[in-house]
């Protein structure tokens, strides 16, 4: 007989919020990750008594109140504001685009100024209707700020030119006729003091969990101890890439502790242009504004620059290429995972979806109430 009412493959946030739900409605849960830590990429760890993302800046954010209620009672958030600032050869300026972007870039003053600026560029580059990403760039913010703060960022991300990019990827692209700095604009914003390591710690509490145990490699063995599995690992390896790889781009991260109390003087610095190599660098002390968990300064700091690259097997998946060719082969990879009876898909990788961290704790906890009739 089995063991546990339910296997969840994975020790992320997906994985967590289910695992919570389920051992909450009574059920017997077992959670096993391959990496030697909880989290999945929302890891967090102290260096120098600072929370170190140690997979990229995780700023949460969400207007749905069900979601953050929820979330809050496994964790503390502090007020933080996601303010990022971009750097094009040494020019900075304000994102998400706003009128201090407008003014550094134009010298317009008010918000009629900047509109006009971008409907003349627009009007001047002949866009109907846009049909790849740089046309919506443009259609939205203009060629100048398309050209020095989109361009070379984006390509960067994404390895491709961007008119080779579905324009649907910048359509988020917050642009702003006010004076207003904050990149969600999210009813409900912050990180968890301590950070996201502790939290979902607190959703796993009592729940069993095995690190560096990897569910592929034990496939018949971890499904005889359980009836059903909730996997949210990458769709296309749990079917041993049969129909061959689904793309994705991968991030590595140079992390340094450098002895100076402030480097950049913000979380997170872009750098849009195309010759440096780095998309952007995080500073994380900022995060949680310079102070430790007793509310002092910090001496020191802790830096990450990022590199944008080409997944293959090894890295880790990070952005899913959501393009037609992608698109199609994940429809039959789905299909064959309607097909089986007791295995779950879910999370940025089970369903090969971009996905907001609030999106994914929404998801889990749609599919635990289904699952579980809750």
């Amino acid at each position: 007989m089995a063991q546990y009412d339910f296997l969840v493959v994975g020790a992320g946030l997906f994985g967590a919020v289910f695992a919570q739900q389920a051992r909450a409605a009574g059920k017997s849960v077992l959670v096993i990750d391959r990496r030697s830590h909880i989290g999945g990429n929302v890891y967090t760890e102290a260096v120098e008594g600072i929370q170190v993302h140690r997979y990229g800046a995780h700023i949460f954010h969400t207007n749905d109140r069900a979601v953050w209620d929820y979330i809050t009672r496994f964790a503390d958030f502090n007020r933080f504001t996601n303010a990022p600032v971009a750097n094009y050869h040494g020019e900075l300026y304000s994102l998400p685009f706003n009128m201090y972007t407008f003014n550094k870039m134009w010298g317009v003053v008010t918000p009629e100024e900047a509109a006009a600026k971008i409907d003349e560029q627009r009007r001047e580059a002949g866009i109907k209707e846009a049909k790849n990403l740089e046309e919506q760039a443009i259609s939205l913010v203009g060629v100048d700020i398309y050209n020095k703060l989109v361009k070379g960022y984006t390509e960067k991300q994404w390895g491709r030119p961007c008119d080779q990019l579905p324009a649907f990827i910048i359509k988020r692209l917050p642009v702003r006729l006010t004076f207003d700095n904050n990149y969600f604009n999210a009813l409900y914003q912050g990180i968890p003091i301590g950070g996201y390591t502790g939290m979902v710690a607190n959703l796993l509490e009592g729940i069993e969990v095995r690190l560096g145990c990897d569910y592929l490699e034990n496939k018949a063995a971890l499904d005889a101890l359980c009836d059903r599995v909730v996997y949210t690992g990458a769709i296309d390896a749990y079917f041993g890439y049969s129909l061959g790889a689904l793309e994705y781009r991968s991030v590595r991260f140079e992390t340094q502790v450098l002895d100076t109390p402030n480097f950049q003087g913000n979380a997170a610095v872009n750098y849009t242009d195309a010759e440096t190599p780095w998309t952007r660098i995080i500073e994380h002390k900022w995060f949680e504004f310079g102070k430790d968990a007793q509310g002092n300064d910090l001496p020191k700091t802790v830096i990450s620059r990022e590199y944008s690259s080409e997944w293959k097997p090894g890295d880790e998946p990070y952005y899913p290429v959501n393009d037609g060719e992608n698109g199609a082969l994940y429809a039959r990879y789905r299909e064959l995972a309607d097909k089986e009876a007791h295995v779950v898909f879910g999370g940025r990788l089970g369903e090969y979806k971009y996905y907001d961290m609030d999106q994914v704790i929404h998801s889990a906890l749609e599919t635990s109430a289904r699952l579980l009739k809750i």
